[in-house]
């Protein structure tokens, strides 16, 4: 790597065997955790969220054999509760309104499910006070406080909203007369209408919208004599909807806490042994770990396979894996067949190759980018044709569906689009699609989307420190990384390339933004040090990348200990994956490598 002026070269190649040391260390790691089949599947981070909802829907369930099951949720709660009285996504997240209020709610559940004991089975007295304390300090003691409190924080997004209140209701913390309808009956409706009825639920909630439109419609009622005759009338035909779009082994979008939503709102209708309650109910036994707690979905293994195999290529080493087994598992990943809950067209890939997964374009386009540095075309053209298909108006890339509506997941986002431009300019050469407009367009997307500090927000990544919990060196480090694989430089790279050195820390690493109190972390410093990595001919950054892998190796021996909870899950969810601080750092560690 370039190093500063030294006296003689023992410096420099010190420096070089040093930063060759890290990568063979850090590479070494990472294959020892490939599964036998050619995959990465990594651990997401437990969540007080995720083991909330669950419980509720256990507590619900009252089923004898659950009991122990409980227990040791209720007891993993009482040891993650913050000094504060609430709960946050991981252990390693502040506080907030809606994990605390599920938290309070699943234990208010669980007491009455054990005979109200007064305190949770197997936890500690005075957790469930502490909790009721710090959500009476953020929406006040009164019902009507809880349910204005829950409609500031998610605006017009529905998608989580309800859920939560349906289950303070279940819970008896806020009245049903309190919580909005959903329109269930809207569900056998042909998919391509919903944009045009403007759904405030997006497309993948689609089994939320059913089961929980279903029971506040029982306990509170619609106006008019009609509406109640249609919707009484539609409802066997909408939970067919609903058995049809359920995966084989139980798990909605294989997440815990859509999965528990929909099955304590179908407990109360149809009992435990209803079918669609059953394969709920197994599905979160099965998920449930040793600890007692549940993570907020079972794993991200095709995004980290195919990060990892992106990571590993930017070594330049003869590959120390079997590449065409990689590479035939991640094509056997695809979807070939209409997607029930989005309705998008075969072609894509999900973040996970278990039957919960819905095909998105963060993932499609790391599949494709994948296969081709592993040297295959199978599914390539597939998927780029999948990628063309979901282009917004506006040349900007969503995550789920093309012109869905404006909530988050299903707007064009810079992250998104970076990594679809990178996509499209690596499968280049396998196909006859006309990709120069999607990519000029996409470009003046990205224009038009820096921010006047020369930096990009992503949308599937934040920082919980960092000024909107937002993290603009992540999103900019994304953006520049497609603008390099398509030798688009220019003034914009160039205020990206200005906004990540401004936002390093004094320690070498970087956090989450510039100009704010954001610690540094292996995975935000990995990301900014590669995307910084092609720059090297400016002697600011030759410095900066400097510092930065020094950081970078100092760490080597802890990655992955106490991860970052940078990730975000469906509706501002966090979480953090212990994988992505050794793939970002080998990523990073073998681009300098490389460049130097």
């Amino acid at each position: 790597m370039s190093v500063p002026p030294a006296t003689d070269g023992s410096d420099a190649a010190h420096a070089r065997d040093t930063l060759a040391e890290a990568v063979c260390a850090v590479r070494d790691r990472l294959l020892q955790q490939m599964c036998p089949d050619g995959h990465w599947e990594g651990r997401l981070s437990s969540s007080a969220l995720s083991t909330a909802t669950a419980l509720a829907a256990f507590a619900l369930a009252a089923e004898p054999g659950d009991r122990s099951r409980l227990a040791a949720g209720t007891t993993w709660l009482a040891n993650n509760q913050n000094t504060d009285g609430g709960w946050g996504d991981t252990t390693d997240s502040p506080s907030n309104l809606a994990t605390t209020l599920l938290a309070v709610a699943a234990l208010n559940l669980v007491n009455s499910a054990a005979g109200g004991s007064g305190h949770p089975p197997a936890g500690p007295a005075g957790i469930l006070e502490k909790a009721r304390g710090y959500v009476a300090r953020r929406a006040g003691d009164s019902p009507r406080g809880i349910v204005e409190a829950v409609r500031r924080e998610y605006g017009t997004d529905r998608t989580f909203a309800i859920p939560i209140l349906m289950n303070c209701a279940l819970a008896g913390l806020v009245g049903w007369d309190e919580i909005p309808g959903l329109p269930f009956e809207l569900a056998i409706l042909p998919h391509a209408w919903y944009k045009a009825l403007r759904l405030h639920v997006v497309s993948y909630a689609l089994p939320a919208l059913i089961a929980i439109g279903l029971l506040i419609d029982r306990r509170n009622p619609p106006p008019g004599i009609l509406r109640r005759l249609v919707r009484r009338a539609v409802a066997p035909r909408v939970l067919e909807k609903l058995r049809q779009i359920q995966p084989e082994h139980g798990g909605f979008l294989d997440a815990t806490p859509l999965t528990s939503f929909v099955a304590m709102a179908m407990l109360p209708l149809y009992g435990r042994d209803h079918p669609v309650v059953a394969r709920c109910l197994g599905f979160l036994r099965q998920s449930q770990r040793a600890e007692g707690a549940w993570p907020i979905d079972t794993n991200l293994s095709v995004w980290l396979t195919t990060a990892a195999v992106a990571a590993l290529a930017s070594t330049g080493k003869a590959p120390r894996f079997d590449r065409v087994r990689t590479a035939r598992w991640i094509a056997a990943r695809q979807y070939t067949m209409r997607h029930p809950y989005t309705d998008a067209e075969p072609g894509g890939w999900s973040w996970t190759h278990l039957a919960g997964g819905v095909p998105d374009v963060d993932d499609t386009s790391g599949a494709i980018i994948a296969l081709r540095e592993l040297k295959s075309d199978e599914g390539v053209a597939d998927g780029v044709r999948w990628l063309l298909a979901l282009q917004n108006g506006d040349g900007g890339w969503p995550t789920f569906c093309r012109g869905w509506g404006k909530l988050p997941f299903d707007r064009s986002a810079p992250d998104l689009t970076a990594h679809a431009l990178s996509a499209l300019h690596s499968a280049e050469p396998v196909t006859t699609r006309p990709l120069r407009r999607a990519i000029r367009r996409g470009l003046k997307y990205l224009a038009r989307t820096q921010r006047a500090n020369g930096s990009w927000l992503p949308l599937w990544f934040g920082n919980q420190a960092a000024p909107g919990q937002t993290n603009p060196v992540l999103g900019t480090s994304r953006v520049l990384r497609a603008l390099e694989s398509l030798d688009h430089g220019g003034p914009a790279a160039a205020r990206g390339v200005q906004y990540l050195l401004h936002a390093q820390n004094t320690d070498g690493g970087w956090g989450g933004a510039a100009d704010s109190c954001t610690a540094s972390s292996a995975e935000e410093t990995a990301a900014a040090a590669a995307a910084l990595a092609p720059w090297t001919q400016m002697p600011a950054v030759r410095e900066s990348l400097l510092r930065g892998v020094r950081y970078l190796v100092d760490r080597v021996p802890g990655l992955g200990e106490r991860p970052a909870p940078i990730g975000l899950y469906f509706a501002h969810l966090w979480y953090s994956e212990p994988l992505y601080s050794l793939i970002w750092t080998l990523d990073a560690l073998g681009r300098v490598a490389r460049c130097a």
